[in-house]
């Protein structure tokens, strides 16, 4: 999936309403419940009856070995592909059963973060940011200023507001790309294996990045990683899937003492330190 894709899936709807939440239901822990998700292609089931939940702004953590359905979970996840069956509930509303406006609104409290950050090479900056307010709302030339310099600045990257994307470091490319990804509002902001071929300082620095757009825009994070060193610093949740179905689901603790061997054999083949998978075991 693309970052046009994704921003073309998108109209004129309006997310206002959809934020208009019980505030009871914004009390509750968990954002996300994902509750028995099929998916098949032809004869390939890929979802096989997926059962996790999200906590509200917490960091959550999707693994697991290549062609287990990661991507695919994703895409459910943002309703670029409707389930075959099953629920996704959002503040206790069925995303799966929503269509038209409705369900363009809801997309529009998601934010997706893409590998390698997939900033427009031919705008500055400011114009990455700014591409989601003028392609889909009527925001006027100040409020779209306004709102693109406040979210570059919260993310300390406003003196780079005129640079192109090639003039930044890898780390400052995330900063955008998640700038970009809060612009409209966003509630919940969707990571695509957002250290891959990053090198270790610069990974490090988007795992702090992960964590301060949570503590700064109070949003729910989603990532999905190949990265076991990345998931076991910053997950407050870990999902792992093994071809198609949740294997385990909880805290890193709850995971790493759940003995499940297929996640253990995964987490210890990655080659992440004992050190740090202890230091999790005992948070």
């Amino acid at each position: 999936m693309g970052v046009r894709e994704w921003f073309d899936s998108f109209t004129g709807a309006s997310a206002d309403e959809l934020r208009r939440v019980d505030p009871k239901i914004l009390a509750d822990p968990v954002h996300v419940r994902v509750r028995d998700v099929h998916k098949s292609y032809g004869p390939h089931h890929v979802l096989k009856g997926l059962s996790f939940d999200i906590a509200r702004g917490k960091t959550n953590v999707i693994i697991g070995p290549s062609g287990s359905g990661k991507t695919v979970l994703m895409r459910q996840l943002i309703r670029l592909e409707k389930p075959d069956s099953g629920q996704i509930l959002v503040n206790e509303r069925d995303f799966v059963a929503l269509d038209g406006m409705e369900l363009d609104a809801m997309r529009r409290t998601m934010g997706m973060v893409f590998q390698m950050s997939a900033l427009f090479d031919s705008m500055s900056v400011f114009e990455n940011v700014a591409f989601p307010l003028r392609e889909h709302t009527k925001m006027s030339q100040k409020e779209i200023r306004e709102r693109v310099m406040d979210r570059l600045e919260s993310l300390g990257i406003g003196h780079a507001w005129s640079k192109s994307p090639a003039e930044l470091s890898g780390g400052m490319q995330k900063r955008v790309a998640v700038a970009r990804s809060l612009v409209l509002e966003t509630d919940i902001l969707i990571y695509d294996e957002p250290t891959t071929g990053l090198d270790p300082i610069t990974t490090c620095t988007v795992d702090e990045l992960i964590a301060e757009a949570e503590e700064k825009f109070g949003v729910t994070s989603i990532v999905i990683s190949h990265d076991m060193a990345s998931v076991f610093r910053i997950a407050d949740r870990i999902t792992f899937m093994y071809f198609g179905e949740v294997q385990a689901s909880g805290t890193p603790r709850e995971l790493l003492e759940s003995l499940n061997k297929p996640t253990m054999e995964f987490i210890l083949a990655s080659g992440v330190s004992r050190d740090l998978i202890d230091g999790r075991r005992n948070d």
